[in-house]
């Protein structure tokens, strides 16, 4: 393959990139310039998503440079979901930050850097391409959620982020030399054959460090210690950025090394990620019920939503991915508009409240945002007609459907412990005595974003089935 044609596959990376070189430019002689950067990352990351689109529609399926990249569906999905969540995060984040003092023109060029890394790691067909994006994307997010530099929490996040993830990419690329000294390469597709028949320890070992590595990405218990901290520590646009855009991304890759590297030892991670999963849910669940910080409350509840998306890979079968990349496309809307909603809580001293006190009684003096804040968390919970319930109804029927039956069972029963700490915000909106009166959002973009966000979430969200379950199956598809 030609060089070409190899850059004509990896347009979207190319369109972020130089975007991001021209933008940083722009920072450097204007430093005022941010609401303008923004403005302008957002059409990047749209230009970047419609090649993406552009590549899902026309059912693009080749490799790039001698194979370390590949374009096709399932990676063209994962980067239609990463863009347009990279973009809520970035139109929501201005108003906010200037608030804080910290909004500079660097923050979008930062988030569209790591939307370049997001978007290698999902097309990543190798040990080397796989490392470059996610860590292209770790580092600017060690910088982001340390971005508001004046206050300590946020120093104190980015510094344990930083401290944990350099951890856990030890662990990753330790794995990840295991696997290349007893396979001889670092191409998913030569380790997969490798993989056949009776796995030695060595690559055992390996593939138990890799997946480690990939757990603390997605913020799989036990490997979840570092969300808590840092989505309450780092300012919350930057917290909505990291539940939402990062997680598809990790959760994608992690796919794609199970499936295309691992694929034909099941048996050997299956029992991994199970255990991993049904962690997960509970450690999120039962962590989230004595949160009084709506952040961490949402962290814990991110902790969760990653077991649910597990039991979907556990099944190790198409409809299983399928199934995963269902309720990753409904989770990135629950997640942002939830985040939205915290956003909307300002005092009348001007500051953003955060604590659950904070909104006791909220729908007396804010009627319209309790309302659409309780949509998602009702949807979060799974409690139907709201969309969420249909992400967890097609994950546990792929988990049945191939035979785990007691993992289902069991992952809905756990469900029951998280409903409890969604419903404990309902309540506290509209049935405790209102404290201290959150005034009027002054931000219509947090306004309209959530608004939208809300009726996707809600049973209209039911007439996108049979679009977004084809679009789940071709991109499941391509990996089988």
């Amino acid at each position: 393959m030609d060089l070409s044609t190899s850059l004509y596959l990896v347009r979207p990376e190319l369109i972020l990139s130089f975007s991001s070189l021209a933008l940083l430019l722009i920072a450097a002689w204007r430093q005022e310039a941010g609401r303008l950067v923004s403005i302008l990352s957002v059409a990047a990351l749209v230009g970047a998503g419609a090649y993406a689109v552009h590549y899902l529609c026309a059912g693009t399926d080749a490799s790039a440079f001698e194979g370390l990249y590949r374009a096709d569906a399932f990676g063209s999905f994962a980067k239609i979901l990463i863009y347009f969540a990279a973009a809520i995060s970035l139109m929501i984040a201005p108003k906010a930050l200037e608030k804080m003092g910290a909004m500079r023109a660097e923050y979008p060029v930062l988030v569209i850097l790591a939307a370049v890394g997001m978007g290698v790691m999902v097309s990543a067909t190798d040990l080397l391409t796989l490392y470059i994006g996610l860590e292209l994307n770790s580092l600017a997010a060690y910088v982001l959620a340390s971005f508001a530099r004046n206050d300590g929490r946020s120093a104190e996040a980015g510094l344990k982020y930083f401290v944990l993830g350099a951890l856990a990419s030890g662990i990753l690329l330790f794995g990840m030399s295991l696997l290349y000294g007893f396979t001889g390469s670092t191409s998913f597709e030569t380790i997969g054959t490798a993989m056949t028949g009776e796995l030695s320890m060595g690559l055992l070992f390996g593939l138990v460090f890799v997946l480690s590595g990939l757990a603390f990405k997605i913020s799989a218990a036990p490997f979840h210690m570092w969300t808590p901290d840092v989505y309450e520590g780092a300012p919350t646009p930057v917290t909505a950025f990291f539940a939402s855009a990062p997680k598809v991304a990790a959760s994608a890759l992690l796919i794609r090394i199970v499936v295309e590297a691992f694929g034909n030892q099941v048996q050997a991670w299956q029992q991994i990620v199970m255990v991993v999963a049904l962690m997960s849910i509970i450690i999120g669940a039962v962590g989230a019920i004595g949160q009084q910080n709506l952040k961490r409350l949402l962290a814990y509840s991110s902790i969760n939503n990653v077991g649910f998306l597990l039991i979907g890979l556990a099944a190790g079968t198409e409809q299983g991915v399928a199934a995963m990349l269902v309720y990753l496309a409904i989770y990135v809307a629950m997640t942002l508009g939830g985040f939205v909603c915290l956003m909307q809580l300002k005092g009348r001293d001007g500051e953003m409240k955060e604590s659950m006190a904070d909104i006791a009684g909220l729908s007396k003096t804010r009627p319209a945002l309790a309302a659409i804040f309780a949509i998602f968390m009702f949807s979060l919970a799974g409690i139907p007609p709201l969309f969420g319930f249909y992400g967890k109804l097609v994950v546990f029927n792929a988990a049945i459907s191939a035979g785990l039956f007691p993992l289902a069972v069991i992952g809905i029963a756990a469900s029951v412990i998280g409903a409890f700490y969604y419903l404990k915000v309902v309540k506290t909106m509209y049935f405790d005595e209102s404290g201290d009166s959150i005034e009027a959002a002054d931000d219509k973009v947090l306004r309209w974003t959530g608004g939208a966000l809300g009726l996707v979430v809600s049973a209209l969200g039911y007439l996108a089935i049979p679009l977004l379950g084809a679009v789940t199956a071709q991109a499941a598809g391509a990996l089988f």
